[in-house]
């Protein structure tokens, strides 16, 4: 196999893996990432770095960790971290660029308030913040020309504020739009643009590219035509297991957020009509995955184009008694889509753990470019190809707050998951016999074994990181002898 020229990158937000038919799910309809599944490599054992939009999309940008690019939480909420990748970093852009390659960004960018894709020399539009841009000059613009109505939401859905002041967060609304004129066709059309210039240079010229588009959904809240919002059946919608969650055990942290997203606000039933609004949402966004599919082959560049598709990060939609996502480092919004179709590859699927940093050199390597130095990521194309996964048997990931800042470290093998929470009740999960993550076997002497292994691998993988995080575990995790001395605040390697 050789590698193609192009990539056609596609990206969702707050996208939980078990939304997708290739997945698993026998009841939502995606036929056309499923497809594209078929066709590809699906990896089982995908992960965000960390579940929040902008460190995890820096990530992605910048092949770093976030404690190495800085950007640790989303601007709307900063405590005090960077707003903007730092001058000097490495950004994905400069190689592509330099090596001659059509660069193309559409739809959400959310790395940092100011600078958007312009900025790194790409084409497209800086569509600033978190959520959909209905108010957009641009997207306002569209609509007028195409004769489509303008943005308005009925039977909006609000939960409740846990200090009594009245309504919390808004969570779903029917657009009175059809889906001809939902932010996502926008979006889509912005990419088609793009897709077809391309692909004339490309055939004129040989002149290769890599396009992105980056949808906000499904992303709450979920604001989607009734066509999509009425899709699925509530009836047909099984409750997350993990709705059992009473919070016994785990760190306090938890039952505040739920408190905050006022989870049990909802009833059973009101829970499952907002799971089949966010499917809804789901079904709406690979509608246009399909446009953009047939695109590549009415162009003429399927056989020369690999695609890849994934997410910034999953959702609750109430596992866990949770909504959104934060302090709380369950599969549910660690664990993401992944699916890279490369031609001429076989289809296979890889139970190899990879994170969304290992696609920033997957996608230089496609483009037949090395990856930048530094770089915490390594390319996905020999696992696509079907070779060994070496040093790919556990995931590391961390976060530092989303609404308030609060630290974690985490790390998780093929059974168990350790989650380090430094305000004082650590977690360990055994997923083989607890998936849903209901009982924290933390303290259980059975498990005393695991929690040593874990806890100390945990603590190696920070120090070769050079994640200040380690030194919170050299004086508070068991970790015995290991424990890497400090002189002069230069920590040595663990013997």
């Amino acid at each position: 196999m050789t590698s193609p020229r192009n990539v056609l990158f596609l990206m969702t937000d707050q996208h939980r893996v078990d939304t997708l038919g290739c997945y698993g799910n026998p009841e939502v309809r995606t036929p056309a990432l499923d497809g594209l599944a078929a066709e590809g490599t699906r990896f089982d054992r995908f992960y965000t770095p960390t579940a929040i939009c902008t460190p995890a999309r820096a990530s992605l940008f910048t092949g770093l960790h976030p404690f190495r690019h800085g950007l640790l939480v989303n601007p709307e909420r900063n405590g005090g971290a960077r707003d903007e990748v730092a001058a000097g970093q490495p950004v994905m852009s400069e190689p592509l660029l330099a090596a001659g390659h059509n660069l193309g960004h559409v739809g959400k960018w959310h790395i940092g308030r100011e600078r958007g894709p312009e900025f790194y020399g790409m084409d497209g539009e800086h569509l600033p913040g978190a959520l959909n841009p209905f108010h957009h000059p641009s997207y306002e613009t569209w609509l007028k020309e195409h004769g489509h109505p303008p943005f308005a939401v009925e039977q909006p859905v609000f939960g409740r504020a846990a200090n009594g002041t009245g309504r919390g967060h808004l969570i779903a609304g029917r657009l009175k739009q059809p889906a001809e004129a939902t932010v996502e066709s926008f979006l889509t059309d912005r990419t088609l643009e793009l897709l077809e210039r391309y692909a004339r240079d490309f055939h004129r010229s040989g002149r290769p590219f890599v396009l992105s588009c980056h949808w906000y959904g499904p992303h709450l809240p979920y604001l989607i035509p009734d066509e999509y919002y009425d899709l699925y059946d509530p009836d047909r919608v099984p409750l997350p297991a993990s709705m059992a969650e009473t919070f016994d055990g785990k760190p306090e942290v938890q039952r505040r957020y739920s408190e905050y997203w006022s989870a049990d606000h909802f009833d059973a039933d009101a829970w499952r009509k907002l799971i089949a609004a966010y499917w809804g949402y789901v079904s709406l966004i690979d509608a246009q995955v399909g446009r953009l599919l047939a695109a590549l082959r009415e162009l003429a560049v399927w056989d020369d184009t690999a695609v890849v598709f994934t997410a910034d990060h999953g959702e609750f939609t109430g596992a866990h008694r949770l909504n959104d996502k934060g302090p709380a480092m369950y599969e549910d919004i660690y664990r993401i889509p992944g699916i890279v179709r490369v031609p001429g590859a076989p289809v296979r699927t890889v139970d190899a753990f990879a994170t969304l940093i290992d696609l920033n050199p997957t996608i230089l390597d496609l483009a037949g470019l090395p990856p930048q130095e530094p770089c915490d990521g390594r390319s996905l194309l020999p696992l696509i190809n079907g070779e060994p996964a070496e040093g790919r048997d556990a995931v590391v990931a961390e976060f530092h707050g989303h609404h308030f800042p609060y630290s974690q470290r985490m790390i998780r093998d093929h059974r168990h998951k350790l989650v380090f929470n430094p305000e004082g009740v650590h977690e360990l999960y055994d997923l083989d016999h607890d998936p849903h993550e209901l009982r924290n076997v933390y303290a259980a002497p059975a498990y005393a074994a695991v929690r040593r292994d874990l806890t100390v691998r945990l603590y190696r993988e920070l120090l070769r990181r050079g994640d200040p995080a380690y030194s919170w575990m050299s004086y508070m995790a068991d970790i015995g002898e290991g424990r890497a001395p400090d002189v002069d605040g230069v920590a040595d390697e663990v013997a």
